[in-house]
């Protein structure tokens, strides 16, 4: 059955990720911005922060929603060669393509942090996070782009994907989870009863709650290990 929405389909992946709850060097990424209410749904059950980790699908000239390749933070482009080769796109619209995702790419960056700094991903185990995957561009350029940061250990978790690309994708992580790989998969939005287009402010407010939540974690673990006062042992 389809997920009722993005919350719901990170509950459900969550679930399947939960050996992953409380490590003390987790990181959740989302892909926004339909990635980031998947993401934080599971960052929540897994008691971990929350970030965004930027990514545009480079669409093909009037087809936009096939992706012919990525760019995502970093300046890493990956491109779909079966896509480029198949429908014989030049390296004139390529280049194009890419210098306009890329201007959309770092306004994104500057509307969902603001000054804020992206979290540290040296040494940490990170999850990253979509709402599914079709052909695997978007979330392929993050996963190299990210790679470049120097994790502990780089996670793949979305809730719907194809199997093909599911096992595509192994390659490029240490390891993925695709909660649910139907086939014929079509398309994401087929698998949830909702997929209405998450909003700009839909992820700052997100990551604005996580960072909130978060912080109380925090001050709750602080006040458990803070020893009583003027008792004799």
């Amino acid at each position: 059955m389809p997920f009722r929405d993005r919350a719901d389909a990170g509950r459900y992946l969550a679930a399947k990720l939960i050996n992953y709850r409380d490590r003390p060097d987790l990181l959740v990424l989302g892909l926004p911005r339909g990635g980031v209410p998947v993401a934080f749904a599971v960052a929540q059950t897994l008691h971990a922060p929350l970030d965004v980790f930027t990514v545009r699908k480079l669409g093909v000239p009037g087809h936009e929603e096939l992706a012919m390749g990525a760019v995502a933070t970093g300046n890493t482009r990956v491109l779909n060669m079966d896509v480029v080769h198949t429908l014989d796109i030049s390296d004139r619209v390529l280049d194009a393509v890419t210098a306009r995702e890329r201007v959309e790419l770092e306004r994104r960056e500057r509307a969902y942090r603001g000054s804020r700094p992206p979290l540290e991903v040296l040494g940490k185990t990170v999850i990253l996070v979509d709402d599914g995957l079709a052909t695997g561009s978007t979330m392929r350029a993050a996963a190299r782009s990210l790679r470049q940061q120097g994790p502990a250990r780089l996670v793949v978790g979305v809730p719907a994907a194809a199997p093909r690309i599911c096992d595509e994708l192994r390659a490029e992580v240490d390891e993925i989870v695709c909660a649910i790989t139907p086939e014929p998969f079509y398309a994401v939005g087929l698998w949830y009863e909702d997929f209405s287009q998450t909003t700009d402010d839909e992820v700052r407010d997100l990551l604005a709650e996580a960072e909130r939540m978060q912080q109380q974690r925090a001050v709750c673990d602080r006040t458990l290990v803070v020893p009583k006062q003027g008792l004799e042992p």
